[in-house]
């Protein structure tokens, strides 16, 4: 193979707009309805030539628990290497989305190599065969190929263009100390909702939306993590027009209609990781 440059890209978060658990499949998995919307916080991913001869994963910022080789990085260089034998890299990965959020960053950084590797090494793979790759190493994963907002539905992979714009609108996620396994999450849900209310509600004026775009997750988790409720209710107070657990917790988002400053929550969400943004 040629020689080629490095890459810095820069894997960005999603939230859930509501989320529908709509029945058990008999294959044990769950299907559900979703909107996944992308977020601008963000982890650091640089790849480079490998200077040893030896494919590594080096990682910095939050701590990573699992070591490299389980890391989703990694399992997206070796699903591509399986296709079509790679050169070796060493990844960068600077940890700043929080794990056990709801947020997808895992997801993210993984989806963000496949993009990253395809390009700086000339592979020539469509977002089609991106997103059937990404799909093999984790739910989440395809959505970040095309990152843009989409209804999810089936066990969360399959995929529909959402007409829905959040443009102008500015967010704050909270992520408290505490958080609960998907497994925990889904053990938490006793009944299931009808399909279509996610789809019904997006439609609908964003002040509208509380008490109408739910997650199905948010009550069971927030009985073991009474955190979410108060941010939901400091987020309110502080003027937003709506405001959800998203994915399975634990993190909390706020949709606010004018800026938010940081000097506006000060001091509201101690101890926890707070991401302030614009919303394309």
């Amino acid at each position: 193979m040629a020689k080629f440059v490095g890459m810095i890209v820069f894997p960005n978060a999603k939230i859930n707009l509501g989320l529908a658990i709509t029945g058990r499949r008999p294959d044990g998995y769950h299907d559900i309805e979703t909107v996944m919307y992308p977020v601008g916080w963000t982890d650091i991913l640089e790849i480079v030539p490998s200077k040893s001869g030896v494919t590594e994963l080096f990682t910095s910022g939050r701590r990573v628990e699992c070591p490299p080789e389980s890391n989703l990085v990694m399992k997206a260089y070796r699903a591509l290497d399986a296709i079509t034998t790679l050169p070796p890299v060493s990844i960068y990965l600077h940890k700043v989305i929080p794990d056990g959020a709801g947020l997808g960053g895992g997801s993210a950084d993984a989806a963000f190599a496949l993009k990253a590797l395809n390009t700086m090494l000339n592979l020539g793979l469509d977002y089609k065969r991106l997103e059937e790759i990404a799909a093999t190493i984790g739910a989440d994963c395809p959505f970040f190929i095309r990152n843009r907002p989409v209804t999810a539905t089936g066990t969360g992979t399959t995929f529909s263009p959402a007409d829905i714009s959040l443009a102008g609108y500015s967010i704050v996620i909270a992520k408290p100390a505490g958080s609960v396994s998907t497994r925990e999450a889904y053990s938490g849900v006793k009944s299931y909702t009808a399909p279509g209310r996610v789809a019904e509600a997006i439609t609908r004026p964003i002040s509208s939306w509380d008490g109408c775009l739910i997650n199905d997750f948010e009550a069971s988790v927030a009985a073991q993590l009474p955190e979410i409720t108060a941010i939901k209710q400091q987020l309110a107070d502080m003027g937003a027009v709506y405001t959800s657990m998203s994915g399975s917790g634990s993190a909390v988002y706020g949709l606010f209609g004018c800026d938010i400053l940081s000097d506006d929550i000060s001091g509201k969400f101690p101890g926890m990781d707070i991401y302030i943004g614009r919303l394309d």
